[in-house]
């Protein structure tokens, strides 16, 4: 009898350790994706800083182009106002199509294309956005492994009855990017 207590005590001490363990795993897996999500904030929040230079830069030339200028402006301002992660996540993919606008309408001025100010600026613009990219790509891979951990077993089960849920979508690529641009000389 006395070997059975034993036995069974070291099983309940192996379970409780697993436990530990995987409560533990979920807990950093959480806080990977925060810490992500803190990264894509801070290079999409270095983006919107430099979108008022580029713009003021860009205006002087193209005055007549205005609806560039105000979709930028407000996309630059529901993304500052996002109040939730999935807010800013589609705010950042509206600021992505008018940014697009803008260099378009910049290819338009030959004279813009070669003044050093916004040189300097569209190649600030143009790292950013690598390193957004970088960000998003970083920040997916850590949502794919948080979520895979809260949805196989037995990680389920602690994730369930400690709370841990998932979190907000991945960044995707909108439905324009999947599209071939068409190159004609």
């Amino acid at each position: 009898m006395k070997n059975f207590f034993i036995g069974l005590l070291i099983i309940v001490v192996i379970i409780g350790v697993g436990f530990i363990g995987i409560y533990n795993t979920l807990v950093s897996k959480s806080e990977n994706v925060k810490a992500s999500w803190a990264q894509v904030e801070n290079v999409l929040q270095r983006r919107a800083d430099l979108i008022p230079n580029l713009v003021n830069t860009v205006k002087g030339y193209a005055a007549h182009e205005k609806t560039v200028f105000e979709e930028i402006t407000k996309a630059r301002s529901a993304w500052a106002n996002a109040p939730t992660q999935d807010d800013k996540i589609k705010a950042a993919s509206s600021m992505d199509s008018a940014i697009s606008r803008l260099l378009i309408v910049a290819e338009n001025y030959p004279t813009l294309k070669a003044d050093g100010t916004f040189l300097r600026l569209q190649d600030e613009l143009a790292g950013t956005e690598n390193r957004i990219s970088v960000e998003r790509m970083r920040y997916n891979e850590a949502v794919r492994g948080y979520a895979v951990l809260l949805k196989s077993f037995p990680s389920n089960l602690l994730a369930h009855w400690f709370g841990f849920t998932q979190f907000s979508e991945y960044f995707k690529a909108e439905e324009k990017a999947r599209v071939v641009p068409e190159v004609k000389f």
